[in-house]
């Protein structure tokens, strides 16, 4: 619903200005004309809105030439306007024939008949619009109704050469950015201190926008850094997983060359094959689901950082904006109080002109009564003289040529001040008039006025939405702190895993010292050959083969290598003070030799 309000206040103020426009240049306009360009800019964007979107074999079309050929149908008036349309050559696209079709209409004066035929038959507008569209709700009718004004204007418009299909449909808030004449005067400087101070607070939010978006742009960088470092890290991953597979094929040979040997060398390779691809499997899906996470993550990523950016073309569109509209405005506010100043002026010479007018009419109508009671008195004294004397015949016939005289002069005093009291009354008409259009222009400003104050509150409710989306970019941010927490965990957990690695290096290079310390002691103490590791390939006991999963153990009395299931065993010996491990053998003759040694 914001929607449709915003597109009904652009309208009204598009045809206002067009109107005030038109008048001043005499009602007849061009196609050049800004304001009516921006007329049907408006009215392209008011029957767009709410349209769907309709699938054919060539893709989805969303064109507002669809209900208007449905005017052709519904009115055989309008059926001229739709072959004029359709014959024009350089209108290639639906786009452009309804552009085309609305200048044929305004020019026509129509326009707003042919948009209420379309209202009063809704049931075929809503194959078109959605049930939330402008066409569909009340404010279709308030629109009709504000084109009846339109019939004022006279259109000259060319069709022919006009681009119609390419045109961009971008509204220009300039013209409509007008400020009200200066009536309060404090009020007045107060209300645009107070828009100056909002424009300043808005622009230090961009500011302030846009260095988050540079730290949030840095900290997507980072990240894709270490997200390429993960995917080396995956690759790397990938080859010893092959280099492990090539492994298992050279055992898979290895056990075809040896089950000729025995069936239980083949029974037992079997479960190691079964062990190391359960252990091969839990580290494939282990890599697996790295892999799915960071790249979760870096599409995450992706669609913030694409937000970022949108976010960051609006904000620097309205700051844009905004500036535009504060220059015209401060222009049009010197413009009104100029204007009102003469206004003024003239309405007191106005009633100057009414008193003077007054007062000599007033003098007029008094003299006529004082000799219209002249020729009466006059009257009542021959009336009296007749049936008295006769000898007053010939004064009487004197006073009657005196009394006609006195009627004649009588009439011309008359003519003249009629002809006087007529142009006075014309003059009075005439100001009237005057005093009519004065009125109705001081209610078009008083409009203006409470339009502006509605773009006003707009503007705050802008600033309201700036304040909830910078509320979102500080969610955004709380988002990112958290992904780098879980980065610096990942990171920990790695360094981690490496000192184990490192400390498992040491130990087994401790390990391999121990070991070959322990060599040089067996072999002096006791004389016995310490088998090497390449040497051994099966346990001298059970025979099995060494894997991963079965390793290799030395019984430190013989030096032969055995599995641990063999070498489970611990004894003191000579050279040990404390227990090691020992072959089975070795553990019962040794504890042979020491239940002897004490029997």
């Amino acid at each position: 619903m914001d929607d449709v309000v915003n597109l009904m206040n652009l309208m009204k103020l598009s045809i206002k200005v067009l109107i005030q426009s038109a008048l001043s240049l005499g009602r007849i306009l061009d196609s050049d004309y800004p304001p009516l360009q921006q007329f049907f800019v408006v009215m392209e964007h008011c029957l767009k809105h709410g349209l769907k979107v309709k699938k054919s074999f060539i893709g989805q079309t969303k064109s507002f030439f669809g209900p208007l050929e449905l005017v052709e149908k519904l009115c055989p008036e309008a059926e001229d306007l739709a072959t004029s349309v359709k014959s024009l050559p350089e209108l290639k696209t639906a786009v452009g024939r309804g552009r085309a079709w609305l200048r044929l209409a305004l020019m026509q004066k129509k326009l707003a008949d042919y948009l209420k035929v379309l209202l009063d038959h809704k049931v075929l507008l809503s194959e078109f619009y959605e049930p939330e569209a402008l066409m569909m709700v009340e404010e279709g009718a308030v629109l009709v109704g504000m084109l009846v004004s339109l019939n004022v204007i006279d259109a000259n418009l060319c069709l022919k050469g006009e681009d119609l299909d390419s045109q961009v449909g971008i509204i220009d808030f300039s013209l409509y950015l007008k400020d009200v004449p200066n009536t309060g005067g404090d009020k007045q400087n107060e209300e645009i201190t107070a828009f100056l101070d909002q424009k300043h607070y808005v622009e230090e939010l961009n500011r302030h926008l846009s260095c988050m978006v540079g730290d949030l742009q840095t900290k997507v960088e980072s990240i894709e850094r270490t997200n390429l470092k993960l995917m080396e890290e995956l690759v790397a991953a990938i080859d010893r997983v092959k280099s492990l597979q090539e492994e298992q094929q050279q055992l898979q040979q290895e056990n075809a060359q040896f089950c000729e040997q025995s069936e239980r060398s083949v029974a037992v390779r079997q479960e190691d094959t079964k062990l190391e691809l359960d252990t091969y499997k839990q580290l494939r899906q282990g890599l697996d689901e790295m892999y799915n996470e960071i790249w979760h993550q870096l599409k995450e990523e992706k669609r913030i950082r694409m937000e970022l950016e949108k976010d960051l073309k609006l904000q620097s569109g309205m700051k844009t904006e905004m500036e535009i509209a504060m220059k015209f405005l401060e222009k049009d506010t010197h413009e009104k109080q100029d204007a009102l100043v003469v206004l003024r002026q003239q309405l007191d010479e106005v009633k100057a002109i009414n008193l003077q007018l007054f007062e000599k009419v007033q003098s007029a109508e008094t003299s006529v009564q004082l000799q219209n009671e002249m020729i009466s008195s006059l009257e009542v004294k021959t009336n009296h003289m007749i049936p008295t004397s006769i000898e007053m015949e010939q004064r009487l016939q004197e006073l009657e040529q005196a009394r006609q005289e006195a009627e004649e002069k009588n009439e011309k005093v008359k003519c003249e001040f009629g002809g006087k009291i007529k142009s006075s009354e014309q003059q009075l008409e005439e100001l009237g008039r005057q005093r009519s259009s004065l009125e109705r222009e001081l209610k078009c400003e008083k409009e203006q006025r409470q339009n502006l104050q509605q773009e006003l509150q707009q503007e705050k409710d802008k600033i309201c939405l700036l304040q909830t989306e910078l509320q979102q970019m500080t969610g955004l941010k709380k988002e990112l702190q958290k992904l780098e927490d879980e980065k610096k965990q990942l990171q920990k957990l790695c360094e981690e895993q490496e000192q184990a690695l490192q400390e498992m290096g040491l130990h087994l290079s401790q390990s391999k010292l121990k070991m070959e310390d322990i060599k040089e002691v067996n072999k002096a103490l006791k004389g016995h050959s310490w088998l090497k590791d390449d040497e051994a390939t099966d346990c001298k006991q059970c025979q099995k083969e060494f894997s991963i999963s079965r390793r290799k153990h030395h019984c430190r009395n013989c030096g032969d290598i055995f599995c641990n299931s063999c070498s489970n065993n611990e004894l003191s010996l000579p050279s040990y003070p404390k227990p090691v491990r020992v072959c089975d053998a070795c553990h019962t003759l040794l504890l042979q030799r020491c239940s002897f040694n004490a029997s």
